[in-house]
């Protein structure tokens, strides 16, 4: 039987309120440059098929407005979360704040065992760091 995804390229698309600024604040943020740059699309390459994009809320909002409330409607409001696991998430953490990130829970042990911190972007996408559990 088919499977009904294909996962060899996943997609996870944020929509921003400036492509520009949000393109250089998750460029020096990750330490790496965009695979695509065009008017309306920015996207990196976070691993082997996982890829963020960042798409003008203006431009997603010609797609599903009226039917759904338009993007900007939900300005400081956090629409999702991104749970990034890195080497470092102290470090991550304060390059973020370094970077215009807004402080939201410093980094510390989780319940789940990870340690953790979290920032929201200048869009209010919230930004978790996490260093793994080693016994999940």
């Amino acid at each position: 039987m088919d499977k009904l995804l294909n996962t060899s390229i996943v997609e996870f698309i944020l929509y921003v309120s400036d492509q520009s600024k949000s393109r250089d604040f998750y460029s020096q943020l990750l330490d790496v440059e965009p695979v695509l740059d065009v008017p309306g699309m920015t996207a990196f390459r976070l691993s082997e098929g996982v890829r963020l994009g960042l798409m003008p809320a203006k431009n997603i909002a010609r797609i599903i407005h009226p039917a759904m409330p338009h993007p900007s409607s939900s300005n400081d409001v956090p629409k999702c979360e991104l749970y990034l696991y890195v080497r470092d998430p102290r470090a991550t953490y304060d390059k973020a704040l370094s970077l215009g990130a807004k402080p939201i829970s410093e980094v510390m042990p989780r319940d789940w065992g990870d340690l953790t911190g979290y920032v929201s972007d200048p869009d209010a996408h919230i930004l978790a760091f996490a260093l793994s559990n080693p016994n999940i």
